[in-house]
């Protein structure tokens, strides 16, 4: 019989093992928690640091491209103040002309003020003039070359290259310096005197990373170029901080400027900063910088760093330690509640995990069986495809389309099931994603012998852990019936232009038809009914009334019932137009300057005719255009005349003195032949013509003439004139 005594000894020792076992798994806990705790702040600040280094590129991305839009807009100043001439083809320098100078550069100055350029320079570094000519928005000065030294020789420069100066502080503000050659033989430059805080402001002010974080840019020797702190800006990075703080040490922030920000390098990192947003002391900071680079004669490197203090991080963090805290106090009460009860509560426990495996097992066949159901059910067509070009696997419907079993052609080629030409286009595709690791998409045709089939194929890739693709699974739609439906409003649109046509050619044969028809009845009354004369007169009449129907019968085919409106908003007929042309304008290098005041009256007519009248005339100014030029398209109200003047002038080859009169002749054109048809200038003064209005021509082809080209000036009635006349009707 066991004592009292030993069962309480015994008793207390398996108290005191679980006592220990609990005490061990709570230290655990605490460990595990403390752990967990550094893991996830660690985690969020290098994703955190992510987001900031994504920031950073995109401005300096920014940046370089607004840089970029300098430099196109320097090199195509240069060429308007030299423009290519007889001046930049001879030996003899350009005579620089400030005044005549003063309206190119005030246009081009507008275009680029908003970019931070605070004034344009020329140099003239003839050896008998040195001079530099400054021009701002609405006026000019001329100073002495010497002033500028530090500007490269122009015999350094190459046309195609762009110089950046170093930032200059130039009194309160900071200033870079952009310079080209100007083109011909002179010597000269052109350069833009950019604001730097101008120029950076609109990308760097605004950006906010987290609650409180802001962006800083420094230049290639170490001087910010941005800072919130506008003190800041064009003083070197390594002093100004030692100024501001001469207690603390700036040792990792110099390294990171020295060794990695100054030498052009992305990264991220973290250091201690005494200032952020007002708040001074001593703070830990996260940093992520990024390279912007100048390019250019003498390249040059910049950096933007996105800053931001550790405790945002920290501040998101803590609610996840508060929650975690109170886990573990949950853990701890848990831990004791159950230690005592842990030996008879772990083969129930364990029972009970055999039962949720056993039930999630069971659940994950019937989701591969319904996975595998909703394939093969599937009504497109589903496989995969190995490097080699082999079916790994292929839905019935896919086999059945061919009226074949998907298993025999497991492991075998595609050309095995599909035909050897829409084969050869699939594995292509697939060759593709193994590449590229991404996705494509394509349409492709089977050639069957009852027809051919369209279908739409997306081909995505199936990685492995690795993140290879180890397989391309294709999935496709049937869309013939799409493409029929394609083919037929293909045809459509052919019917409706063959109608155009057709009442183009039946109002052509109307007029002949008209004369043959009233003459024949003229001869047949004059004709005696009882000779042979008069049955040929006849026949003529019968013939020609028939090919009257067969008119008839296509301007009934062609006829779409429209009704002419009365009055036309000619400024939204000028601009929809203007839509229709603008890409092969910009494919044929030409520039469209467009000044339509608002408002501009209504006038007399059909929106849509007015439409053709403008289409025609832009038409004819794209081909005298072939190697670029400027269209403008003016309009005005001319109040001594009662009129709407629109004008339309190119910078084209013009017109000869001895077509300009027969341009709006029927049939006439200049183009080579296949090219024109010579109707459009006819028809367009036609429509003009019919609503009470004119159209003239104005052209000039001398190419040396600032002012070669050709001019149509359009006047029209508005449409008050047609209202003044029905009311005076009314009083009448």
């Amino acid at each position: 019989m066991q004592s009292p005594f030993r069962r309480t000894k015994m008793e207390r020792s398996a108290i005191f093992i679980t006592v220990s076992v609990a005490s061990l798994f709570i230290l655990a806990s605490i460990a595990l928690g403390l752990w967990h705790t550094a893991e996830i702040r660690n985690i969020v600040s290098r994703q955190f640091n992510e987001e900031q280094l994504v920031i950073a590129r995109n401005v300096a991305l920014l940046v370089e491209r607004e840089l970029g839009f300098l430099e196109k807009e320097l090199k195509l100043i240069s060429r308007e103040i030299i423009p290519d001439g007889p001046q930049s083809d001879r030996s003899t320098p350009y005579i620089f002309d400030p005044d005549a100078m003063q309206p190119v550069m005030q246009k081009n100055f507008a275009r680029v003020v908003e970019s931070g350029v605070r004034k344009i320079l020329i140099i003239d570094a003839d050896a008998k003039n040195q001079k530099a000519y400054h021009y701002i928005y609405n006026d000019y000065w001329t100073s002495s070359k010497e002033e500028f030294s530090f500007l490269p020789d122009p015999e350094e420069l190459s046309s195609d290259t762009v110089w950046f100066s170093s930032p200059v502080n130039d009194s309160s503000r900071l200033t870079l310096f952009m310079a080209a050659l100007l083109p011909g033989p002179q010597k000269g430059l052109i350069i833009f005197d950019i604001n730097v805080s101008w120029f950076l402001s609109p990308f760097a002010k605004g950006i906010q990373s987290g609650k409180t974080g802001y962006a800083w840019i420094i230049s290639e020797d170490g001087r910010f170029l941005f800072h919130p702190k506008t003190e800041f800006i064009g003083r070197d990075a390594f002093n100004v901080r030692r100024e501001e703080d001469p207690g603390l040490s700036f040792y990792t922030i110099n390294f990171i400027q020295q060794e990695k920000m100054l030498r052009g390098l992305e990264g991220t990192g973290s250091y201690e900063s005494g200032w952020h947003r007002g708040v001074t002391g001593k703070l830990k900071k996260l940093i992520a910088y990024t390279p912007i680079r100048l390019q250019g004669h003498s390249p040059r490197t910049w950096s933007i760093a996105v800053v931001a203090p550790t405790s945002e991080i920290e501040g998101l963090v803590k609610n996840a330690n508060h929650r975690q805290l109170l886990l573990q106090v949950l853990l701890l009460i848990a831990i004791v509640s159950a230690a005592c009860a842990v030996l008879f509560l772990e083969k129930r426990w364990s029972r009970s995990l055999e039962i949720e495996v056993n039930d999630r097992t069971h659940a994950l066949r019937r989701s591969e069986e319904k996975y595998r159901s909703l394939v093969e059910s599937a009504e497109d067509f589903i496989f995969t495809i190995s490097r080699k070009g082999h079916f790994q696997s292929l839905n019935p419907f896919t086999a059945g389309f061919f009226g074949k079993e998907p298993d025999i052609f497991i492991d075998m080629p595609l050309s095995s099931l599909f035909p050897e030409q829409t084969a050869e286009k699939i594995f292509e595709r697939a060759r593709r994603v193994f590449l590229e690791k991404k996705s494509v998409s394509d349409i492709v045709e089977i050639s069957k012998t009852v027809g051919r089939t369209w279908i739409s194929a997306n081909f995505i890739p199936l990685k492995d852990k690795k993140g290879d693709v180890s397989a391309v699974l294709c999935i496709a739609r049937d869309i013939t019936e799409q493409k029929n439906l394609e083919s037929r409003l293909i045809n459509a649109e052919k019917l409706a232009s063959l109608g155009t046509l057709a009442a183009g050619v039946a109002h052509e044969i109307n007029n002949p038809l008209g004369v043959i028809l009233g003459f024949s009845d003229l001869l047949i009354r004059s004709t005696d009914p009882e000779g042979q004369d008069y049955e040929d007169l006849k026949t003529i009449e019968r013939q020609g009334l028939h090919c009257k129907q067969i008119v008839e019968n296509l301007l009934s085919f062609a006829r779409h019932g429209e009704e002419t409106s009365e009055t036309a908003d000619i400024k939204k007929c000028i601009r929809e137009v203007v839509k229709i042309v603008k890409h092969t304008l910009d494919m044929n290098d030409i520039e469209l300057d467009m000044h339509l005041p608002d408002p501009l009256p209504a006038v007399i007519g059909d929106f849509r005719q007015f439409q053709q009248v403008f289409l025609n005339i832009i038409n004819n100014a794209i081909s005298a255009m072939p190697d670029g030029g400027m269209l403008v398209i003016s309009g005005r109200m001319d109040e001594s005349n009662q009129r709407v003047v629109i004008a339309l002038s190119d910078t084209g080859t013009g017109i000869d003195g001895k077509d300009i009169n027969r341009i709006f002749d029927p049939f006439y054109t200049t183009k080579p032949e296949g090219e024109g048809t010579g109707l459009g200038l006819f028809v367009s003064y036609g429509i003009i013509s019919r609503y009470g209005g004119t159209i003239e021509c104005e052209s000039n082809t001398d190419i040396t003439s600032d002012r070669h080209g050709t001019t149509f000036i359009i006047r029209l009635k508005p449409a008050t004139e047609r209202k003044s006349n029905v009311e005076n009707s009314d009083h009448r």
